[in-house]
């Protein structure tokens, strides 16, 4: 790893749309999304071990799931998907009246339900939603009227869900019921200036501040829980799409990108386009929760 704060890329791939990072720690490996391919991947640092599978179709997020299994959030549906045997179970889809619609960033909340927007796709008009699926394999929709869904990610305290329309520039703050699932009060708690790129996927670290990955801004944000800026991580590429840590001790923020809408003068300025890069950041995330459906 290099100095602290300086972005290494550790898997050179011109990923169309890389997204959803997610560390399984049983397996000391890293699986993100392209979404466009599409395609999951798998990468164990130990080994510096790359694998993919093609996915049937647009492939948003990721997540852990029970009997070393993933959930995937398919454009058809939510999916259990087994690794060892490359196969897709499909369990919900929360959309079947919305068949343009795709299913885009998602997160496991502690109690085991599995958040995940819809989008309509390429069109972004604001017509998607965010939707929460429960541990008994029900859709149940908690917002609309949405772009593009991004940022999903929950406080270590669990009463505080984080939540973006990335066209907005703006990330939401709710008051989270880890025992219903329930959301309400809606806030702003951060904005992305104009001109400096739009709020993608985000993760949380141990010491509850938020880490936003900034679209066509090449950087990610780390906010404190008032909101206020604590620290900026420079990528050399624009299109950073998410973050996640991960690693032995979760102590390594590893950051996806993509090549999406760069034209050819833009590709060859950013060669390391599309990578998934590590960045030592001198913190320590917080394991992901297992889907309980």
């Amino acid at each position: 790893m290099a100095s602290r704060n300086e972005p290494v890329s550790v898997v050179r791939d011109r990923a169309k749309l890389g997204e959803s990072p997610l560390w399984v720690p049983e397996e000391r490996a890293l699986y993100w999304v392209d979404i466009r391919r599409p395609a999951l991947h798998r990468y164990a640092p130990a080994t510096a071990a790359h694998h993919y599978w093609t996915m049937p179709d647009l492939v948003g997020s990721i997540g852990r799931a029970t009997g070393d299994r993933l959930v995937a959030a398919l454009a058809s549906g939510l999916h259990f998907f087994d690794p060892a045997t490359g196969a897709l179970d499909k369990i919900v889809d929360p959309e079947p009246d919305f068949p343009a619609h795709r299913l885009n960033d998602g997160k496991v909340d502690p109690a085991g339900r599995y958040w995940v927007g819809s989008c309509l796709d390429p069109v972004y008009t604001p017509v998607g939603h965010l939707w929460r699926i429960d541990s008994d394999r029900r859709a149940r929709r908690t917002l609309s009227g949405i772009s593009i869904p991004n940022s999903l990610a929950l406080s270590p305290d669990h009463r505080t869900l984080y939540f973006s329309d990335s066209r907005t520039r703006r990330i939401t703050a709710y008051d989270y019921d880890a025992a219903t699932g329930g959301i309400a009060n809606g806030r702003v708690f951060a904005t992305v200036p104009e001109g400096e790129g739009s709020p993608d996927g985000a993760t949380v670290d141990a010491d509850g501040f938020l880490w936003s990955a900034q679209i066509f801004g090449g950087r990610v944000t780390r906010y404190a829980p008032d909101g206020r800026i604590d620290r900026v991580i420079r990528l050399p590429v624009s299109p950073v799409t998410s973050c996640a840590f991960g690693g032995p001790h979760l102590a390594t923020l590893y950051v996806t990108a993509a090549t999406t809408l760069l034209d050819a003068e833009a590709l060859a300025r950013q060669p390391l386009a599309g990578s998934l890069f590590a960045v030592d950041v001198g913190v320590r995330g917080l394991a992901e929760p297992v889907f309980a459906g």
